[in-house]
């Protein structure tokens, strides 16, 4: 008696499913400590602080972004070349390659978007500690930060894509890299 087939795009499907629901989950949990860790780090730090803070997560959200389009537009042959080497960081390279639509998932959509979203709140704690400071209750001061972070945020995400598009290879190796030294320990 044969066994019943199910079709390759039921299989498939699935794999899609728990994919999505592993991003979500990566995204409460990668969320839920950002916000923590900023909370913490606000609470009562002052406005040089407040500032680093956002500053830390725009450049966060910006280097992730970078790393998530290199992924996806990296040649795999050098890596070969430098895995058959011993090269350190080439296979880690390899794996990011060989999974570039996750890799790029994750990067630029939830690191990359917690980041903003963290820096959003981030923006609006500073907004609140100047206002309070300067005794001004002004929503045009709100707005000006906010499309600053905005701007800030974009247009160094499109900076950052130039550069991973024409640098891909050093990115990706960078990435590998770094995997290496965290992978190995």
């Amino acid at each position: 008696m044969k066994k019943k087939q199910t079709p390759k795009g039921e299989k498939k499907t699935s794999g899609q499913y728990r994919w999505a629901f592993t991003v979500f989950l990566m995204a409460v949990a990668l969320s839920a400590v950002l916000s923590l860790a900023s909370e913490t780090m606000l609470s009562g730090a002052g406005m040089a602080a407040a500032l680093l803070i956002l500053v830390l997560f725009i450049s966060v959200g910006i280097l992730f972004d970078i790393v998530g389009v290199a992924v996806t537009a990296a040649d795999p042959k050098p890596f070969h070349s430098m895995a058959s080497h011993k090269e350190k960081g080439a296979r880690e390279a390899l794996m990011l390659l060989r999974n570039a639509g996750r890799v790029s998932s994750v990067c630029n959509d939830v690191v990359g978007d917690i980041c903003g979203i963290v820096s959003g709140a981030t923006g609006a704690v500073i907004v609140t500690q100047l206002q309070q400071a300067l005794n001004m209750r002004t929503v045009l001061f709100s707005v000006g930060v906010t499309a600053l972070i905005s701007g800030l945020t974009i247009g160094g995400k499109a900076l950052g894509k130039t550069v991973a598009i024409k640098k891909s290879t050093k990115v990706v190796y960078w990435a590998g890299r770094l995997l290496h030294v965290f992978l190995r320990k």
